[in-house]
């Protein structure tokens, strides 16, 4: 499936730098999304693509480290360049630990903002396909058995078959022909895949 074109939201209250922004994104074939505040940037849902945000520190209302924050809670997966003429070290520190890709300080060299946007969107894509393959694998758990799904949880402590059979109170081979079941269905080629696939998706024992 192809993937579809990137975005760069540009969020920054002064109209000269969101024009010659969308000047540098069109001159390397870059769709740009530009907004005054952060309240019109919210008023749209985030895009359904690879995207990220070049978004200054100060903007009149919520602040571009307050949007920051407020995705972060969200569990948005939203690579963030920040730009600003005012940067001290606390906030360069504060957006960084946040998960900021970069910070650049005005003026900046147009090559350095977009090298941090190419990054940016390499983190996004890359985020768009974990998501996917997680939700490809949460699909394949959800068509296994109840009995399959117990059997699954028990694997992931690293409990023995016939462990297995005890606490289920079932025979050892009904164990493994569930448990070979349930690595067909979700496409696991050895034991420690299977653990592995359970883990990314948080399956644990039954209590």
């Amino acid at each position: 499936m192809v993937e579809p074109a990137p975005l760069v939201i540009v969020i920054d209250d002064d109209a000269s730098v969101r024009d010659a922004l969308d000047g540098l994104l069109r001159s390397v074939d870059l769709e740009g999304q530009f907004h005054g505040s952060v309240r019109d940037f919210l008023d749209q849902p985030l895009p359904d693509r690879p995207f990220c945000l070049v978004l200054d520190v100060r903007l009149p209302g919520q602040s571009g480290l307050d949007l920051q924050s407020s995705l972060v809670r969200m569990g948005a997966e939203a690579p963030i360049i920040f730009v600003t003429g005012h940067a001290d070290v606390p906030m360069t520190v504060r957006a960084m630990k946040a998960g900021a890709v970069e910070f650049l300080s005005k003026p900046f060299r147009d090559q350095e903002l977009l090298d941090a946007i190419q990054h940016a969107l390499d983190i996004s894509r890359q985020a768009r396909r974990r998501q996917a393959a997680e939700a490809a694998l949460r699909t394949r758990l959800d068509a296994l058995t109840p009995r399959e799904r117990e059997v699954l949880s028990f694997v992931t402590t690293g409990r023995l078959n016939k462990q297995i059979a005890c606490d289920m109170g079932v025979s050892e081979i009904t164990v493994k022909v569930h448990r070979g079941q349930v690595m067909r269905k979700v496409g696991a080629r050895s034991l420690a895949e299977l653990v592995r696939m359970a883990d990314q998706l948080h399956v644990g024992c039954p209590t």
